[in-house]
């Protein structure tokens, strides 16, 4: 998925724009995440979550919105100084602070909440409590799979993203 198929969805477009032009957003632009940046991360989960929801007739407003915003923390995990640290910031402390951030910026539904907050499940304490936040996370963890093995030259498939997926939920269980 390229940003030009992003940015050809007006539709779309219209719905984040509001978000793509706040400076704090703009700035995850400067962070790295696996092979790219937090924000490309963001808009890729955003926008196919987007497709996914309104395909299954579920709210792709606030999953394309809630997509947007679930990585938005400005911690990094390389300031962490020990394995228990970086787990809890990966795990639980970044949807936090993810929602916290939105909520100083933006006007935030209940879903959209539970979207961001529970992205991480199940290596968090949050379950998602809607279909939407199921279809974020489940979309976050096949971007970061597939994002993590182009950084280190692997090629993705199907088997290799469950594989990590699974490696990961138990390691952070």
């Amino acid at each position: 998925m390229t940003k030009n198929t992003i940015f050809s969805d007006t539709e779309y477009t219209n719905l984040i724009e509001e978000y793509l032009s706040d400076e704090l957003v703009q700035a995850l632009k400067n962070i790295p995440h696996h092979d790219s940046n937090r924000l490309d991360h963001s808009l890729k989960v955003s926008y196919e979550s987007y497709r996914i929801c309104k395909k299954y007739n579920l709210n792709y407003k606030s999953a394309a919105k809630a997509g947007l915003l679930h990585d938005f923390y400005f911690n990094r995990i390389e300031e962490c100084t020990t394995i228990t640290d970086k787990i809890k910031l990966f795990s639980n402390e970044h949807p936090e602070d993810a929602v916290k951030n939105a909520e100083k910026r933006f006007s935030l539904t209940d879903l959209e909440k539970d979207i961001i907050l529970s992205h991480m499940w199940p290596t968090s304490k949050h379950m998602p409590k809607h279909k939407e936040s199921f279809v974020v996370s489940a979309v976050d963890k096949m971007f970061s799979a597939k994002e993590f093995a182009t950084k280190f030259n692997y090629s993705f498939s199907l088997l290799a993203g469950s594989y990590f997926i699974f490696i990961m939920y138990s390691i952070f269980k």
